[in-house]
């Protein structure tokens, strides 16, 4: 089909692309689109290809201006799906959000950490007042958490409980 073909070709990397270049030669694309398929048989077509480049319009084109950034996110998805089935494997559980609620969002990344030959190199550049500092920030976010799991579970005994330690603090008069 010809509009994906050229949608294909205006966003195959290149040297010489910027996101500037290939933003205006999509938004010359869609403009094409919308002359050439005016049936009401094609609308569909051209619907799904507007709202899907919508969708991803503010992204899109970064690629082409930083070259440390990939053109797609598959080796992300990739990553994910290989730590949840992990975590499946683990649990029994099919899902993982208590788990990284519990734990805080970077444990997805401890397995991946755990692989690299040089962990321990680099887990040794780290100062003790850095790594404390993070910790407490760790602390800090688990604690948030676990709160709220207790006002869900809870939340009588939660909103007592607040209760109880702000009249300690209340001087009588």
């Amino acid at each position: 089909m010809e509009p994906i073909r050229r949608i294909v070709k205006a966003l195959e990397p290149s040297e010489h692309k910027t996101s500037h270049t290939v933003r205006e030669e999509m938004t010359q694309i869609l403009i094409w689109m919308r002359s050439i398929y005016d049936r009401d048989t094609d609308l569909p077509m051209l619907k799904n290809v507007e709202s899907y480049t919508k969708g991803f319009w503010k992204g899109l084109f970064s690629c082409y201006d930083h070259s440390h950034l990939p053109r797609t996110n598959n080796d992300h998805e990739r990553f994910f799906r290989q730590t949840k089935t992990r975590h499946r494997r683990m649990t029994g559980r099919r899902s993982w959000n208590e788990y990284i609620l519990r734990n805080g969002e970077y444990v997805v990344l401890v397995d991946d950490a755990l692989r690299q030959k040089d962990l321990s190199d680099r887990l040794s550049l780290v100062s003790y007042e850095n790594y404390k500092q993070q910790k407490q920030h760790w602390n800090n976010r688990l604690k948030e958490s676990v709160l709220r799991r207790r006002f869900r579970k809870n939340p009588l005994a939660y909103l007592q409980e607040l209760e109880n330690k702000h009249s300690v603090l209340v001087i009588p008069l």
